[in-house]
């Protein structure tokens, strides 16, 4: 092979390099992808009207979603678009590689390149909330204090001895090594501190344990003293979906124990006896502990004249940390925010409820590291506008006073 013909080979390398680079780094791709995020967020937002916010989030909108087929009032479009995710993160990687690398340079630009990383900053916070935020509620009676919330939709099992009457040394399974033991699936998990393993299979993301004199099987599930797990359909209000599953105690032998329910719906945790040990175990929306504790000292409502829809509720609270106290007050659209968690007023109850009768507030506790970041790339694009805006006035005016000079000369 002669210089010439590696040469060209090397040119070729280089020209497929660049067309790929200009593909992802062009403005059609840009704007494809921009129209496309338009599309999801307005067929999500149709779908979710029958399907319910939560799980329409999922399906449009989550890493796992590559692509999706949309349904409009109920009937599915055979017509196959990418994820919101994957559209973002292509999206970000035209951005950086347009808008950061490409993009001219000098300092007529400064303010684009500004306003660009704004975005950039923007689709990152985005990312980071979707895989590492977390949202619960936590319910606190008046006088009563609490520091733990619980999580909206993940089902955990958890595992406790009961010592002297009270439960200790929580062991706990999380959901995602849960919810993909179906159709026959199941797995044992072990713990040094147990006595026993445990195997769990059958899961169902919505199910109640009916007994068989009430309602017979339908499709040959398990019966386990009288009682099997019945499916539901998933509710619109994905927080009211209760999980169940089936469960075996494995002893060291490898002996397996008769299997029972565990379900969300039920009010009481299955108890066990090993030798001289009990334990419980239970089927749960897992909580998540706070670094302080919160005290509701009052709450107040202020309704629409004539009407029980709220106009304004309130929440006096108190946080303990560290032996003090701080008065806070939460209430609509003023949150808390603290220790990278933020409190918003959500609901309360009791509804109905009379004069002088104890009030509950429920918050709804969100954990995101990028909570604030949306804000701070908003800040970031409109100082990039700006320096653009007065940069390209600076251009025009120079230009004009240099035409004035030339003209009367």
């Amino acid at each position: 092979m002669d210089a010439s013909e590696t040469e060209k080979q090397v040119m070729s390398a280089r020209s497929m390099a660049g067309r790929v680079f200009d593909f992802l780094s062009g403005y059609g791709l840009a704007t494809v992808l921009l129209l496309l995020l338009g599309l999801l967020t307005w067929l999500a937002t149709l779908e979710q009207i029958d399907a319910g916010l939560y799980p329409t989030l999922r399906k449009y909108f989550h890493w796992k979603s590559v692509f999706l087929l949309p349904e409009i009032n109920g009937r599915m479009v055979p017509v196959p678009i990418p994820g919101g995710y994957w559209t973002g993160a292509l999206l970000l990687v035209n951005m950086t590689l347009g808008g950061v690398i490409r993009i001219r340079k000098g300092w007529k630009h400064v303010g684009n390149l500004i306003s660009h990383l704004g975005i950039i900053f923007m689709l990152v916070a985005g990312g980071v909330a979707h895989h590492f935020s977390e949202r619960g509620n936590m319910a606190v009676g008046e006088g009563e204090t609490c520091d733990a919330a619980e999580d909206y939709f993940e089902y955990v099992v958890e595992v406790a001895e009961v010592v002297d009457g009270e439960q200790r040394d929580f062991q706990v399974i999380r959901g995602d090594e849960l919810t993909d033991l179906v159709d026959g699936r199941t797995r044992i998990f072990r713990f040094e501190s147990l006595p026993f393993d445990l195997e769990i299979g059958g899961y169902l993301t919505n199910a109640v344990p009916v007994g068989i004199t009430e309602r017979a099987p339908a499709t040959g599930e398990l019966v386990t003293d009288g009682y099997y797990l019945m499916e539901r359909p998933g509710e619109k209000n994905a927080e009211a979906n209760t999980a169940g599953c089936y469960v075996r105690l494995v002893d060291a032998d490898g002996n397996k124990g008769e299997p029972f329910i565990l379900a969300g719906a039920s009010f009481h945790p299955f108890s066990v006896k090993s030798g001289d040990r009990v334990f419980t175990v239970d089927m749960r929306k897992r909580l998540w502990s706070m670094p302080f504790k919160l005290r509701l000292d009052k709450f107040h409502a202020k309704f629409h004249p004539g009407t029980m829809k709220p106009a304004k509720f309130v929440s006096e609270v108190a946080r303990i940390e560290d032996g003090g106290e701080v008065d806070v007050t939460i209430q609509m659209n003023e949150p808390m925010r603290h220790a990278g968690l933020t409190f918003f007023q959500a609901s309360y109850g009791p509804p109905g409820a009379g004069p002088g009768q104890r009030m509950y507030s429920v918050f709804e506790v969100v954990k995101n590291p990028a909570d604030k970041w949306p804000e701070y790339s908003l800040y970031v694009v409109t100082f990039g506008m700006l320096v653009t805006f007065l940069t390209k006035l600076g251009i025009y005016l120079a230009g004009g006073s240099r035409n004035k000079t030339t003209t009367e000369r």
